[in-house]
């Protein structure tokens, strides 16, 4: 049976979403549409109410019968059956308060188990750490967020996607550091002065490690970690053993990480090569030998030789070229510098630090003299409070 053409259709639309909210409530479909066509229509007869909610004849009697069982009408009984509906605040009171007390009685039991669960992870010596999953789409979103939420430090490990992440979050890192927060970031040596790393705004101190992961650290509580195959990500807050372990591995990479401030001007290829230079002669273990070699006047080991067996060429360069390495390379490992001064024919190897660490550097560059072929005399002295100084005299052979 259609409905009258008469009616609204918002008011249909309207009813039709009371009835299915009504079956929520436990009501069967026929009983739903009953109770709606009597609170819209009052009290009508069996027939109406068949003909304006469209149930069957056979099944309106048992229909009504249900609902007055439910204490939601009241159905008279004389002839022709008439039916009045209860209104809605006073038929559904004592549903609502059953509901609630459902409601109730499962949060109670919600809690019971969720303290059953947790005494026994303490029995078992455990304990549950909740994460989230990000999917690439919403990592960049959460980031900022917990830039925007740091308060004392941000340490980052970024590889190529934690870069990019960097990138888009220029304008987020320069608040942060508006407002004091201390902000290190570990980057790959081959991405030192790449376009990524060039877009890091200045006050960002930046290491370079071959050993790097995509792991954010706010505040040593929360953690965000990305997968770099993929962009997906997940964040861990008041992270406990996992925030500690991750503390410690930044701290040691960040102890044994190359500073990049001295090569932030140079070209990728440039600042590439400067560290290749620095981990070739740092990691040799020759710096202590270096120290014997230069007070004995041997000339045993050769450290430019050394650099080349390792592919890297210097011999033939300018000597300014090689001195502008060597005084960042000096930067970088000792704090110190190297100068050349045409006039006098000399140069300047100082270093911040003593016990030798500037003479690997001091051979390196009298070995590129020589092997231009100027001749050198090296004077070496240590100050156990101010650090060292080697002075080159250059004259020509």
């Amino acid at each position: 049976m259609n409905l009258p053409n008469n009616i609204p259709s918002n008011i249909m639309t309207n009813e039709h979403a009371l009835t299915m909210s009504l079956e929520e409530f436990g009501l069967s479909k026929y009983e739903a549409q009953a109770y709606v066509t009597l609170i819209t229509k009052g009290t009508i007869s069996a027939s109406e109410i068949a003909y304006y909610s469209e149930i069957p004849r056979t099944k309106i009697y048992p229909t009504l019968l249900k609902l007055e069982k439910k204490k939601l009408a009241i159905v008279s009984q004389t002839k022709p059956i008439t039916c009045t509906p209860i209104a809605p605040e006073d038929a559904f009171d004592e549903i609502i308060h059953e509901q609630i007390n459902k409601v109730t009685a499962m949060n109670s039991l919600i809690a019971n188990l969720k303290k059953a669960s947790e005494e026994s992870r303490k029995s078992r010596g455990s304990e549950e750490r909740r994460y989230v999953q990000l999917s690439p789409n919403n990592v960049l979103q959460q980031l900022q967020n917990m830039i925007d939420g740091a308060t004392s430090s941000i340490k980052i490990m970024a590889d190529q996607w934690g870069l990019e992440f960097l990138t888009e979050c220029r304008d987020k890192i320069l608040s942060a550091l508006r407002r004091g927060v201390d902000v290190r970031v570990i980057i790959p040596p081959a991405h030192i002065s790449s376009k990524q790393f060039k877009i890091i705004p200045d006050g960002v101190e930046i290491r370079a490690s071959e050993a790097v992961q995509n792991c954010f650290i706010f505040d040593s509580t929360q953690l965000l970690v990305v997968d770099g195959s993929n962009g997906s990500g997940a964040t861990f807050s008041s992270a406990g053993i996992l925030g500690g372990n991750q503390e410690k591995m930044f701290a040691c990479l960040w102890k044994d990480a190359t500073s990049t401030r001295a090569m932030a001007d140079m070209t990728k290829a440039e600042a590439y090569e400067i560290y290749r230079i620095i981990k070739i002669i740092g990691d040799s273990g020759l710096a202590y030998v270096m120290g014997s070699t230069m007070s004995s006047k041997s000339t045993d080991l050769d450290m430019l030789e050394f650099l080349e067996q390792n592919g890297i060429e210097l011999g033939s360069r300018p000597i300014d070229d090689i001195v502008e390495m060597i005084d960042a390379i000096m930067q970088i490992t000792c704090s110190g510098r190297a100068v050349y001064e045409p006039s006098s024919m000399s140069m300047t190897v100082e270093s911040e630090m003593n016990s030798g660490h500037s003479l690997p550097w001091v051979a390196v560059l009298d070995k590129c003299l020589q092997r231009q072929g100027y001749g050198t005399r090296t004077v070496f002295q240590n100050t156990s409070h101010k650090g060292e100084m080697t002075h080159i005299k250059i004259s020509k052979n």
